[in-house]
């Protein structure tokens, strides 16, 4: 099956606070699960509670500690976002193209910013876009993407600027050096000065046979001024901060390349959809340190501790990965793929040649993510707990 994308997952590595994240060398304990909607969007841990969004249009608030839900705001639309939280608030887009701000303690409304779009709601480019921009919050500001254009908010809720592309903005944009990047579906690397939004440079992609606009949906991150980006022609670039010149970019043979994860001793892991593999890279030059294959597409990101980073698949199961070796070192199980494992794959972890007749209607393709409880997000680490989320509207805590 060609399954549409190439994940490539580019996260910097942060402890929570002032602590290190956990690490979890040995099969994890499972502390709680939730259930809600549908979840394409990743959490995010601050001050003991996660939060996250779902498709039963709303934002939730968890208590790390026993998995409670401590508020949840309704939207009117769905989202495939993933909040940012700023001292007091969190900030989330929902498919009705509005820009919340919620009080992350009492889960009231502070503000909502109303873009253009406005009843119309988010576009969704085909039948394989499965994620919205997500806000990114610096010097008192919001970005986002909504259509086809980035936005840039004041934290009191009025516009600063907003700058136009040729297609949709939903990657979630990156900031350093004065800057902001992001990618669009017009194949274009966009680079705005941060405080006006006038254009400094923008890269066109390469494109490939069948996605020849080589659209851009990878969202980009920065290390060591280089911006890592992900196309939907299958390549992974490595542009410079400041021009937009190409230092290298590798191409899969199978899928798409759309995120990565730089860690804090400067390595690119890489996680791969149709390709089946996790990969370590030198950022600086493209060269592999370590390939690894895994059973099943990753769309999701590269969560990262001192020495094990955790991955999530589009068959419902999360494995943690040696990060000098590769070697995988526990795969834990989600309820979606416990249920549903033996409808979907044969003995060998293989889909029979009676499931892949019917992917021929896409349709079936994402009713089967829906029941493994497919992990599009990008796991949330805590000094105690990983927490992730998974198309089936479950929510996973898992311990020591």
């Amino acid at each position: 099956m060609r399954t549409f994308l190439t994940s490539i997952v580019l996260l910097l590595t942060t402890a929570v606070g002032a602590q290190k994240p956990v690490v979890l060398r040995d099969f994890p304990q499972l502390k709680w699960k939730i259930k809600s909607g549908p979840i394409m969007g990743s959490p995010v841990a601050d001050n003991g509670f996660v939060y996250f969004a779902s498709q039963d249009s709303a934002l939730h608030a968890i208590d790390i500690a026993n998995g409670k839900e401590a508020w949840k705001y309704k939207f009117r639309a769905g989202s495939r976002s993933t909040p940012a939280i700023d001292k007091e608030s969190v900030y989330i887009i929902s498919e009705d193209a509005t820009l919340y701000n919620i009080n992350k303690n009492s889960g009231k409304l502070t503000w909502q910013f109303i873009t253009p779009q406005g009843t119309l709601g988010e576009r969704i480019y085909d039948r394989a876009d499965y994620y919205q921009s997500s806000p990114v919050v610096h010097n008192d500001r919001i970005y986002f993407g909504m259509g086809d254009v980035l936005y840039a908010v004041n934290n009191n809720g009025t516009l600063a600027w907003t700058f136009k592309t040729g297609n949709l903005v939903h990657t979630r944009p990156a900031i350093a050096n004065d800057k902001i990047i992001f990618g669009s579906y017009d194949g274009y690397v966009y680079a705005l000065q941060l405080q006006t939004g006038v254009q400094l440079w923008k890269f066109k992609t390469v494109g490939q046979r069948y996605f020849p606009n080589g659209e851009v949906t990878g969202n980009p991150v920065i290390s060591r001024n280089q911006v890592f980006i992900g196309s939907r022609d299958y390549n992974i670039y490595a542009l410079e901060i400041n021009t937009g010149y190409c230092h290298w970019n590798k191409q899969f043979p199978k899928g798409w390349a759309l995120s990565a994860t730089v860690s804090r001793d400067s390595v690119l892991y890489l996680g791969t959809s149709d390709d089946y593999v996790m990969i370590a890279m030198d950022p600086r030059l493209g060269t592999e340190h370590w390939r690894t294959p895994v059973k099943y597409n990753i769309f999701g990101g590269f969560a990262v501790s001192q020495t094990v980073g955790y991955v999530g698949t589009l068959m419902g199961k999360l494995y943690g990965i040696d990060l000098k070796t590769g070697a995988i070192l526990w795969s834990f199980d989600g309820e979606g793929y416990k249920a549903n494992r033996k409808k979907y794959f044969n003995a060998e972890g293989k889909h029979p040649d009676a499931v892949l007749s019917t992917f021929g209607n896409f349709s079936e393709v994402v009713k089967m993510y829906g029941a493994l409880g497919a992990i599009f997000s990008t796991p949330t680490l805590t000094s105690d707990r990983l927490i992730f989320t998974a198309a089936d509207g479950w929510t996973y805590c898992l311990g020591k």
